[in-house]
Parts: structure tokens; sequence; C-alpha cells
């Protein structure tokens, strides 16, 4: 029999029961532990199993009160979440308000935790990267945790026995900040995964639903669903066209294709039918939520989307400059939206112009009615992002790939920035100006034997030599879902290189905009909410 529980939740003791303990190596989790074997074991024994290096103390403490019972005691080293095949996160949604808030009290332990949660995720994957991160005038994170992964990957490399170190490994590690791309978190977006989150009420990556029959449902969206593996990353209009087609293909396949019936042909149909059963609930599950999406869709987003993408990418779908951001906006503000869509589009408004004037934004936020709350707008400067502005300022936005040669959808224009950063690595094209070497990067990843990440190429010297080689991206403060599907898409056009992203945690555009809502909340209310996780 195998149970799995929760280690801070009350349970029933199984004395006569072995117990494996997957554990972070905190007081709290060592604290728990002790107390399953201190006056009354709740088991047998114990195989613990801790998710990164274990303080001295506590090992003591343990080893004090339960040494008896523990048959293992071993450090594993994977203190990151693996979340999807080429996506991780450090589980840390709070590092958005530690690292970015202007009462914070610990931003610089905050970026050694993150560092080192980094190390975790090169030695699992045994890479020893090159570092490289984006230089920012105004921001300073980035630099500093590349510096901070990069001497903690070079002491976990040094062996004990000998000075000599562990080669560098065809892997590059890019760190940037959130405030480099702040479109992509805020626009509504229409690949599949990154449109459910947005708006659809998914917690814990669980989508609850109505069946036909009225009861309720539910569905775990992860790498388990094949079928949503396979579609996460389509256009919404490509997903509500295939899902009914796969639907039609079940049933059509469950028919005899002769009509003749016998009981033979009844015992194989009814082998196959938990396999159809399943193989349909799983369409049914995916015909459900695209339905969802396209209801939002056909009520709210498809009007909200032109005015979005026009913004983003300061084009119209023909191709003409949008010389009027503000005749583009308008007719949003003037719509009865939701209040956090009209901030969205406010938000596009200003990052298309770099900023704007402080009498403006003041207009702009009586139109979307938020004068109480300014800081959905004003706490993006803590992420180094021009908001106020004065008129004599002019800022360079930097330069965008050229994709019109891309087959797009008109209301999915946008390509995230992040984007064209895996593209320009993987091609050797990133400005050491711009992208600084923390540490020397591998042979693969210098010289000019460009791969083109967006066109069929022949095979260079250079991409024999990288066959196998990964690129890790980390952004601090948070990523997107469609920042998650750039990863895919470059890996599945270079083939030669597998792209790998994450950061502290994944957002959803709204829940980006609460943690900036909160930036400027001061260090007592932290604390609190902290108090009140720890209790």
């Amino acid at each position: 029999m195998e149970v799995v529980e929760d280690l801070y939740k009350n349970r029933e003791p199984v004395p006569e029961m072995k117990a494996v303990y997957f554990i972070t190596p905190t007081t709290k989790s060592v604290d728990a532990f002790i107390a399953d074997f201190k006056s009354k074991p709740k088991y047998k024994s114990a195989y613990v199993y801790f998710t990164d290096y274990c303080p001295d103390d506590l090992f003591h403490n343990m080893k004090l009160n339960c040494a008896k019972y523990i048959r293992i005691c071993k450090e594993i080293n994977i203190s990151f979440m693996p979340q999807e095949a080429q996506v991780f996160t450090c589980d840390n949604p709070g590092a958005f308000q530690s690292i970015y808030s202007p009462n914070s009290q610990d931003r610089k332990k905050t970026l050694e935790t993150l560092a080192d949660q980094l190390v975790t995720l090169c030695a699992t994957l045994d890479e020893y990267p090159g570092v490289r991160y984006k230089k920012d005038a105004n921001m300073e994170n980035a630099k500093i945790l590349a510096e901070l992964v990069d001497n903690k990957l070079s002491r976990h490399y040094t062996l004990d026995d000998r000075t000599k170190k562990k080669e560098k490994t065809q892997a590059q590690l890019l760190i940037v900040e959130r405030g480099f791309d702040p479109v992509s978190p805020i626009l509504h977006e229409l690949t599949y995964q990154a449109m459910a989150y947005d708006l659809v009420d998914i917690q814990n990556d669980t989508y609850k639903y109505k069946s036909k029959d009225g009861t309720e449902k539910q569905a775990l969206l992860n790498e388990d669903d094949m079928l949503w593996v396979k579609l996460r990353h389509k256009h919404i209009a490509e997903v509500s066209e295939q899902i009914p087609k796969m639907v039609k293909e079940i049933s059509a396949s469950k028919k005899q294709p002769d009509g003749k019936i016998t009981i033979s042909n009844l015992a194989q149909m009814m082998k196959k039918m938990p396999s159809f059963r399943k193989q349909l609930t799983a369409k049914s599950v995916h015909l459900q939520l695209a339905e969802d999406c396209m209801k939002h869709f056909s009520n709210n987003v498809e009007k909200l989307c032109k005015a979005e993408q026009d913004l983003a990418v300061g084009l119209d779908a023909d191709g003409g400059k949008v010389k009027d951001p503000m005749r583009t906006l308008l007719p949003v503000l003037l719509h009865p939206y939701s209040t956090y869509d009209r901030i969205r589009a406010v938000l596009l408004y200003i990052f298309s112009l770099n900023g704007t004037t402080d009498e403006n934004l003041s207009k702009l936020i009586q139109h979307v009615k938020i004068e109480a709350e300014r800081e959905f707008i004003l706490n993006w400067k803590e992420l180094g992002v021009p908001i106020i502005t004065s008129p004599s300022f002019f800022s360079r936005k930097p330069s965008r790939r050229d994709r019109s040669q891309e087959e797009m959808y008109n209301l999915s224009r946008w390509t995230p920035g992040i984007k064209d950063v895996m593209e320009d690595a993987v091609e050797n094209k990133l400005d050491t100006r711009e992208w600084p070497h923390q540490s020397e990067c591998p042979t693969a990843w210098n010289g000019s034997g460009a791969v083109s990440a967006r066109q069929k190429h022949k095979s260079s010297a250079q991409d024999e030599r990288r066959t196998g080689s990964r690129l890790i991206v980390f952004v601090i403060g948070g990523i997107s879902y469609s920042e998650m599907r750039c990863a895919y898409e470059v890996t599945q056009a270079v083939k030669s290189c597998q792209v790998i992203i994450g950061s502290s945690h994944i957002l959803t555009p709204n829940s980006l905009l609460d943690d900036i809502k909160f930036l400027s909340k001061g260090p007592v209310e932290i604390f609190t909410i902290e108090e009140k996780n720890n209790v």
C-alpha cells in the first residue's frame, strides 16, 4: 500500500509502516519530522530525502531526537520544480515582492536562494554553463544573480580531493529581468494554454467544469494528458477545429468495418471500451475548455485583441504604422470592459510610447476610474519600466526581429521579446555589450557559425558541435505562458539545441497586476502575510 501525505497536516499513526520523507531542509520541515517520532513514533522507520543541502544545526537536531528511526538521510539537490518538459520554477511567487518592493528587507537573501536553486537545476542536468545577463542601466538584479550563480557553480564543481574543476559543458545560461518585456505578460494571448489560464479560473493546474448531465467534474492539465501536450501551444482557432474531428475519429473507429456482429468482435470491442472511454473523456475535457475560452473570446476579448495587438506591435493588421496610439486606446476606455482589461490596455498604450507625461497619465487613470489604485500602473517603475517621462525624454525601443514573412493570425501578431533572445542566442547574435559574459562560454557558443532558428538549415560544423546542447533562460520576476511556449518553438525549429525556460513562478496577467499593485505596500503588511503562512 502506498499513501502520499502532507507533512504539515494531522496524520494517523501507522507504526507498522516505513515512511519516506521528501522535504525541504527548513526548521519548519525538520520540526514537523521530529514531532512524528519524538514522543510516540508514527512510523516504523524513516527514509529522509532533502531537496537541498541540510544545515548542520538541523541535521544535529534530527540526530539528537530520532537517530534510531532514521534508516537513510540524503540530500538530493533538487530545489526547483520541474513544471513541464522544458519549464521549471523555483516555486516562489513571493520572490517578486522580495526583489522589487522598495520596502523589501530580504532582496539579497532571495537572490541568494534563487542562485542556489539554479545551481541545483544545473547539477541535476549535469550542466556547467557559461553565464550571461541582460545589462540594464536602471536595474542590477540580473547582474547580481549572474555573479552569485557563477560563483556557486564554480564552488559546486570544484572537486573536494583535487583542485581540478569540471569543464564547462555545452550549455549557456541567460538571466534577464521581468521589466525586459512588460508587454507579453499583459496581452490577451490566443494560444490555448495561455488563453485558458488567463480567461478561465484554473487553480493549481486543475480545471473544474460541469458535464452535460450537470455533474461537477475536474481535470488536471499536465504532462500526463497527451492531448493537452499536443494542443496547448496551438492557436485557439486550430484547437476548436481539431477537437471535434478527433471525437468523430474515435467514434468511427469503434464501428466494425463490415457491420457484422460476432462473439469475437464483441469481445474485441469490450476489451477496447476502457481505452475508448478514456480517450473520449480526455477529448470532452478539452471540448469543454476550448468552448469556455471561445465564449470569453466572443463576448469581450475579440474586440480588445485588435487594439492590444496594434499597440504592442506598433503596426495595424495591414502593416501600416500606428500614428496615434491614443485613437487606438480610446474605444477600449469607452467600452464597459472589466477594470483589469482596461488597465491592461492603458499599460500597453504607455509601453508603446515608452512612458507618458504625468498629466496624460492622470487623465487615463480618471478614464479607467482607478484613482484610488494608481499603483496598478505607477509601480511598474520598480521593475525599471518607464511610466512617467518628460515630453523631451526620448528612449530608444529595442529593435525587434523582422517576422513579416512568418504566417500569423491577425489577432496574434505579437511575439514575446524572449523569443528574439532565444533565437539570437542560438545563432550567436547576442550583442556582448547588451548581454555581458559573467563567465566564459563553451566553444559551441562561440564563433560565428550562425544557426538560423527560423529557417531549415544545413548542419554546419558548429551545429554538429552543439548537438545535445542546452540554452537555459531564467527570468527574474515570473514568466508568462506565451514565453514558455517560445522555448518549445525555438527547440522545435533548431533541433540541435534544447531551450529550457524558468523563473521564480508562472504568471497570469491578473496575478501580475495584483503583484505590481502590492509592491508599494509597507513592510508591516508583508510581514503579516508571512506570519500567517508560518502559522
